[in-house]
């Protein structure tokens, strides 16, 4: 699924113009955006949570070549998934077999 596919559902499911339902979507993003961008965590209850952690700087490889080079500190976002909806994922994956 992709974002013109999110905005699809929701003009059919909430009976918006495409263009309300695409300005809904952005808003929605930016929102999420601009939350983890300042080092906030965004939280969804029943689906997971979105965080910012810092990496720190350590000695990578070059596989090919085995030559090791320093890999910058960076901060990362990470999804962690809601244990209800990682007990529905695997009750339907279970389900399915």
């Amino acid at each position: 699924m992709v974002k013109a596919d999110i905005v699809r559902s929701i003009e059919l499911k909430l009976g918006l113009s495409h263009e309300e339902a695409t300005q809904q979507v952005e808003q929605i993003l930016a929102l999420v955006k601009g939350t983890l961008m300042d080092g906030d965590s965004v939280l969804i209850s029943g689906f997971g949570q979105w965080k910012v952690r810092s990496k720190k700087s350590r000695v990578g490889r070059n596989p090919k070549t085995k030559e090791e080079y320093e890999i910058s500190p960076r901060r990362v976002v990470t999804f962690y998934p809601s244990n209800v909806w990682r007990s529905e994922i695997a009750t339907n994956t279970a389900s399915n077999k």
